[in-house]
């Protein structure tokens, strides 16, 4: 499949993902983003080369599978893991644990679980799921196997969607965080009483707000793993980026978030 992005955004070489996790991944501040849990106690997970097709050759049979990482000490541990792999997405698990070494060989539902203390809240809004009037809708990009690609128009409908949810949900939640991902947004709930939602308010929440365009499966818990903040999207050569509220209705992706090796 080749896909379509808008000017500047391409795939990354292997070479340039290990360059950018070398010289510019920016540990301190992805410390500083998850001040507000255990690192410890926080799966990560990589995924090799699931939608760009580029992986280490020795890594073809799992290039398609989400590799969970739950044997480091610190955010260097998991460093070591990505330089690895050189992956072409990362990841962290969105739920919250007493105790991580416990989840190795657990086959209790999470939910079921003493060691589950709750899941983080978090609103996902990619391009394709908002019609465009070249690409259409999300059922006609399934259809021809390509929800991946995206254009400027679907972007700039994400981006308003996103500055919607956001207002939206401020009447409600008072701490957020909002990160480009790569082709869209996410939205990082941080209250406390989040956190203890349950599943059935979670699918509540996610069909409230189904009409912004959000993966369902991702508010309402069933996707825990979510796109670690800093870290590169190999899909589009962008860096995850943090963004403050009012940066969000001027952000373009064809100029902003940008590694290094696109810049040069």
């Amino acid at each position: 499949m080749k896909y379509k992005f808008p000017r500047g955004m391409r795939i990354s070489k292997l070479e340039e993902r290990e360059k950018f996790y070398r010289e510019e991944f920016d540990l301190v501040k992805v410390e500083n983003w998850l001040s507000w849990r255990d690192i410890r106690n926080t799966a990560f997970a990589v995924i090799i080369g699931r939608k760009t097709n580029v992986y280490l050759q020795k890594f073809y049979e799992k290039k398609d599978k989400a590799l969970i990482i739950t044997d480091h000490k610190d955010l260097n541990g998991v460093l070591d893991y990505i330089l690895y792999y050189l992956p072409e997405g990362v990841y962290y698990d969105r739920n919250l644990y007493r105790n991580l070494s416990l989840c190795e060989n657990c086959s209790k539902d999470c939910w079921d679980c003493e060691n589950f203390l709750g899941q983080e809240l978090a609103f996902d809004l990619d391009p394709e799921n908002v019609d465009c009037p070249y690409h259409g809708s999300l059922e006609d990009k399934v259809a021809r196997k390509d929800t991946v690609s995206f254009c400027m128009i679907e972007f700039k409908k994400v981006r308003k969607n996103a500055l919607r949810l956001f207002g939206e949900l401020s009447k409600e939640y008072k701490k957020m965080e909002v990160v480009f991902s790569g082709r869209g947004f996410h939205i990082h709930v941080l209250d406390e009483k989040a956190f203890k939602l349950s599943r059935e308010e979670r699918r509540e929440i996610a069909e409230q707000y189904s009409n912004f365009g959000i993966d369902e499966w991702v508010t309402s818990g069933e996707m825990r793993l979510i796109r670690l903040p800093y870290s590169l999207n190999a899909l589009v050569s962008r860096i995850c980026e943090p963004l403050r509220p009012d940066e969000l209705h001027f952000f373009d992706p064809r100029f902003r978030a940008k590694p290094s090796f696109m810049r040069s």
